[in-house]
């Protein structure tokens, strides 16, 4: 079952964004206007996933092939994956990717494209997540694997 997190929409729409800020996380300092505020993504609520966010396939995050762009396929894997491992209560305050393993299975032309994060290890120090990102109309589009680092005192 989907439902909207907060229902605001975030990025440009000026709903709030899908990534703690200072008030969330105190040792997380993003600037205003940081480059996350420019695409339109949501946090969505997912039975079953541990974070999830809907981002919309709109003409300036598309390749020349109307895809969205694998980069920035990347970039909402990855933070889906983190914000997965700052969730409060039990989250880690700090954390960093080690490792990002991501396999493009189809062109996600058809947006919003939803990404879902699974937590498949939380240690003292580190953890591993699975994402699955998949497009309006519930094609698996991408699917990856992460590895990240817990600094001492991180949690």
């Amino acid at each position: 079952m989907v439902t909207r997190g907060n229902g605001e929409r975030g990025g440009a729409a000026g709903g709030r964004p899908p990534f703690p800020g200072p008030d969330d996380v105190p040792d997380l300092r993003l600037v205003p206007d940081h480059a996350f505020s420019t695409f339109d993504w949501r946090d969505v609520d997912i039975e079953g996933a541990d974070f999830a966010i809907e981002m919309d396939v709109t003409p300036r995050v598309v390749n020349s092939s109307g895809a969205l762009q694998g980069g920035l396929m990347a970039v909402l894997v990855d933070l889906v994956a983190g914000r997965a491992l700052l969730k409060p209560p039990s989250g880690f305050t700090k954390v960093a990717t080690t490792e990002l393993h991501l396999n493009f299975l189809e062109p996600a032309r058809d947006g919003p494209v939803r990404a879902e994060a699974h937590v498949l290890r939380r240690g003292r120090r580190s953890a591993v997540v699975r994402v699955e990102v998949h497009d309006v109309n519930g094609r698996l589009v991408a699917t990856a694997t992460l590895s990240f680092a817990a600094p001492t005192g991180g949690r």
